[in-house]
C-alpha cells in the first residue's frame, strides 16, 4: 500500500515537472509571432496582465514601442517609436511595467530579438 501511494506520487510529480517545460522556438519569425501573441493576449481582458495593470493604473493612448528580449525571455530594452494621445508619465509608467514582462517561451542561448509592437489603450 505504501509502495503505491509512493509509486503515484513521483508519476504525479514526474508528470507535472514534464508539462512545466516551455517549448523550445528557433524560427525568428515564429519567436516574434508569438511575443506579439503573448503581449496581445496580456492586453485582452478579464485575466491579462497589462490589461489588470491599466485598470489599477489609468493609462490611455496609442503607443508604439521597438520591444528587445534575450534568450532568458525577459525584456532588456524598450524605444518609444510613437505615442497618441497619452502622457509621457503614463508612457514610462507603461515602459517601466513592460521591462518585467517575461515571456513564456524558450528561444536559442545567446540570442536576441527585437520587434515592433502597438499597444493601444481607451
Amino acid at each position: 500500500m505504501k509502495n503505491t501511494l509512493l509509486l503515484i506520487l513521483f508519476i504525479a510529480l514526474g508528470l507535472s515537472s514534464y508539462s512545466q517545460k516551455k517549448e523550445l522556438l528557433e524560427d525568428k519569425d515564429l519567436i516574434i509571432e508569438r511575443a506579439k501573441a503573448e503581449l496581445d493576449s496580456a492586453m485582452a481582458a478579464p485575466e491579462g496582465s497589462i490589461y489588470l495593470y491599466s485598470l489599477k493604473n489609468p493609462i490611455k493612448g496609442e503607443y508604439t514601442f521597438d520591444i528587445s528580449f534575450n534568450d532568458k525571455n525577459i525584456v532588456t530594452s524598450i524605444f518609444v517609436i510613437e505615442s497618441k494621445g497619452g502622457t509621457i508619465d503614463a508612457q514610462n509608467r507603461f515602459k517601466s511595467y513592460l521591462m518585467t514582462f517575461k515571456f513564456g517561451f524558450k528561444v536559442p542561448k545567446g540570442k536576441s530579438y527585437k520587434f515592433r509592437h502597438r499597444f493601444v489603450f481607451n
